[in-house]
């Protein structure tokens, strides 16, 4: 199916606290929802460890040998391409959901949702099938990486960021369920270090699943901005700035 572009999901009456998460998933992995009062939340994907309320969540690690790999011949209009793998596997649609960038002309600057793929041992080839066929045509020059989706598979912002920040947990999800995280507006956070009232806050790169006041500098993500005074160790206001 071709993407489509639409609207937030409307969420009629969806609990966002559900009681250690959702068996099977009920949206799409990444829907956006949006609160009545302007608050924004993300559909996840939880593992490998529960989530926590209060702690600001990364996506999965990058997997750098799927990244600047090489493709054969791919016309326009095709819904498939392979790729060759590093020396690391791909697991059976790790990528669904997610993307395959063009990096190398020709093609370059496109990026294609993939719709899913079977599993591929380390440097095997992986056919993935794409949500929307190919619009420039690629050949043995091209070069592709494969991003996941961001949303499925989040874990605990570590202190040595291995992707990006997607949003702050609001309830507890279990290890292998799928729940909401908030990406926007007003949320209650862990703090390391004083933060004080307007302060940017980006992710903390000294206590996992916090956030700290920006310094000029910093390689850290920038996440939002604080709405109160919040002490060191303490979950205090942060307005998220993500969505």
């Amino acid at each position: 199916m071709a993407t489509k572009l639409s609207g937030p999901i409307q969420v009629h009456g969806g609990p966002l606290f559900t009681s250690g998460g959702d068996s099977a998933p009920i949206h799409d992995i990444g829907s956006l929802g949006v609160s009545n009062d302007g608050r924004k939340f993300r559909y996840v994907f939880c593992t490998p460890t529960a989530l926590v309320a209060g702690k600001l969540q990364q996506g999965p690690a990058e997997v750098t040998n799927h990244q600047d790999l090489t493709s054969p011949v791919a016309a326009v209009g095709d819904t498939t391409i392979a790729v060759t793998l590093g020396n690391t596997l791909a697991q059976a649609n790790q990528y669904a959901g997610g993307l395959a960038i063009i990096t190398v002309t020709p093609g370059v600057g496109y990026s294609y949702r993939i719709k899913s793929h079977p599993a591929a041992a380390a440097s095997a080839s992986l056919t993935l099938t794409l949500d929307d066929p190919i619009e420039v045509a690629l050949n043995a020059t091209s070069r592709i990486d494969l991003v996941q989706n961001p949303f499925n598979g989040v874990i605990v912002y570590p202190t040595t960021a291995t992707g990006g920040a997607v949003g702050v947990a609001v309830d507890v999800v279990d290890a292998g369920k799928y729940g909401w995280i908030q990406s926007g507006g007003a949320v209650g956070c862990l703090a390391n270090g004083a933060v004080a009232i307007g302060d940017s806050v980006c992710a903390s790169n000294a206590v996992a699943g916090s956030v700290e006041s920006f310094t000029t500098g910093s390689k850290q993500n920038i996440v939002g901005y604080a709405l109160t005074g919040v002490a060191d160790t303490e979950y205090g206001a942060i307005y998220l700035t993500i969505d």
